[in-house]
């Protein structure tokens, strides 16, 4: 390794650790202002909560061995939900990339099942398929999945044109054409449709739980909001935002393992 190679990584470690930084510097200093705003009563701390609140109530959770059981449970049915939502949003963009005509049909439609306010369903989908984890994957289904269908039949169809049609002169198939040109070259878009679904597929799964489920973090919510304890929901909002949090680096993660590979 060349010593200019050596100064190059020194100073984007630096880099990064100096982002770090600021970034936990920003959420202490949040956190400090929140703190000082509740307990000066410059903010109302019935409606804010504050942190120390909020670390009593997770205590208190803890204490009555809930808090666990409801982040497992909402883990779970995300991990569900992303994982089948990405792998029916890949499939259906790879058959409307392969036959155009039926693309130009169902494109109206995509927009149209998009558009719809999906929590004006649930009372269908709990008809449907019961109030159960059913229908709170399948509300998170409909939120995630479209948006990940559009968005990697997006990515398929901006491939090069010039690419595409030099492949063609090789007398290379269409599957050919799609697995050694088209999935390559959208990876940095599908890796980008997985930080989107991650997230999406998290607000369809708190969605569906507001609406049908006595377990999980969006119980937990609505439960805090009906009896009117705000710290209650104030905690459910953080643990959703850490989660998230950790769900998108891992994707980052993944992400990092896949350039690794693809690189050696």
């Amino acid at each position: 390794m060349s010593k200019g190679y050596k100064e190059y990584l020194n100073r984007n470690k630096r880099y990064n650790i100096l982002i770090v930084s600021i970034q936990i510097l920003v959420i202490i200093s949040f956190l400090f202002l929140w703190e000082y705003g509740a307990r000066k009563e410059l903010i109302d701390s019935f409606i804010t909560s504050s942190p120390t609140e909020i670390i009593e109530t997770i205590i208190n959770l803890i204490k009555s061995n809930n808090l666990f059981n409801h982040i497992i449970i909402t883990i779970i049915e995300t991990v569900i939900s992303f994982v089948l939502g990405t792998l029916i949003g890949i499939i259906i963009a790879s058959i409307l990339w392969y036959y155009k005509t039926l693309a130009k049909i169902v494109d109206p439609f995509l927009t149209l099942i998009n558009s719809l306010p999906k929590i004006a369903l649930g009372p269908i989908i709990i008809i449907w398929a019961g109030a159960g984890i059913k229908s709170i994957i399948i509300m998170a289904l409909l939120i995630s999945t479209i948006v990940t269908i559009i968005n990697i039949y997006q990515g398929f169809i901006d491939t090069d044109e010039l690419k595409v049609k030099l492949m063609k002169t090789f007398k290379a198939s269409k599957i050919q054409i799609y697995t050694n040109l088209v999935l390559p070259n959208s990876f940095t878009n599908i890796i980008s449709t997985l930080k989107i679904n991650i997230s999406m597929s998290l607000i369809g799964i708190i969605m569906g739980e507001f609406l049908v489920s006595k377990q999980g973090i969006g119980y937990l919510i609505m439960y805090g909001s009906q009896i009117f304890n705000l710290d209650l929901v104030m905690t459910g909002i953080l643990i959703l935002s850490i989660l998230s949090l950790i769900m998108y680096y891992l994707i980052l993660y993944l992400e990092k393992i896949i350039i690794k590979k693809s690189n050696k």
